[in-house]
């Protein structure tokens, strides 16, 4: 069986730098087949496959149509990597993308609950309900910003499970529901300019525009990844 393709939700109207470099690190460091931008596909990528999407939706409604229509598609591999536009892989990962999670989703509602009210927290408590419902007592959140290993049939089934709720954290409704397990680490994503929070040892990272254009993360980012990749016109 041959290397997983790696699906992308791309929202529409961006140039997408981050999406740029992403694409670039997942080519020099993450075994995969094809890479399928659904979506919106910028005027630059080239050498990519293209599902496009109706965007008319919440920003997690036009994300869980993405995941759908990429399990959908009969060209799509049967494994793939979920992965989002603002996320880069560091390091080479010789063999194949581990499987990551945060930890107890206990511990990441008390964590957002501190910090904000919103339907992100509303969304990974339905989720967290729908689970404890359906046998997972203590179930584990898969929202960290790194590429997941998914199967389609796995999440077709988790997204016709959560259909009914506004705001889905699929991935860890998938994770839960397949019994992924996997390790536990903390989350890569970058939200400040400042120089902390990351090494180069760092084998993952995600970025904010604001911290990927203006942040120091985002000055590291672009200096181990200067060349064009496969994926992109040497036009700009």
């Amino acid at each position: 069986m041959g290397a997983p393709d790696i699906v992308v939700p791309v929202r529409e109207g961006a140039v997408n730098e981050q999406l740029r470099y992403a694409l670039r690190s997942w080519a020099a460091h993450l075994p995969h087949g094809r890479v399928w931008v659904v979506g919106h596909l910028p005027a630059w990528a080239v050498g990519v496959r293209h599902i496009p999407t109706r965007q008319t939706g919440t920003k997690y409604q036009n994300t869980t149509l993405a995941v759908r229509t990429a399990c959908e598609h009969p060209e799509v591999s049967s494994s793939f990597l979920l992965a989002n536009d603002d996320m880069f892989v560091m390091h080479p990962q010789p063999d194949r993308m581990p499987v990551l999670h945060r930890g107890p989703v206990r511990n990441v509602e008390a964590y957002y609950a501190t910090r904000a009210q919103g339907k992100y927290l509303r969304g990974m408590q339905a989720t967290r309900d729908l689970l404890v419902e359906r046998g997972h007592p203590d179930p584990l959140s898969y929202e960290l910003h790194v590429p997941m290993p998914v199967v389609k049939r796995g999440m077709l089934y988790a997204l016709d499970v959560g259909r009914h709720l506004d705001v889905v954290h699929k991935r860890t409704l998938f994770g839960n529901l397949a019994q992924l397990g996997g390790e536990e680490i903390r989350d890569v994503k970058i939200m400040h300019r400042a120089p902390r929070g990351y090494s180069e040892a760092s084998l993952f990272l995600s970025t904010m525009p604001d911290s990927f254009a203006a942040g120091h993360v985002g000055q590291y980012i672009r200096r181990r990844f200067p060349q064009a990749c496969r994926y992109e016109s040497r036009r700009r």
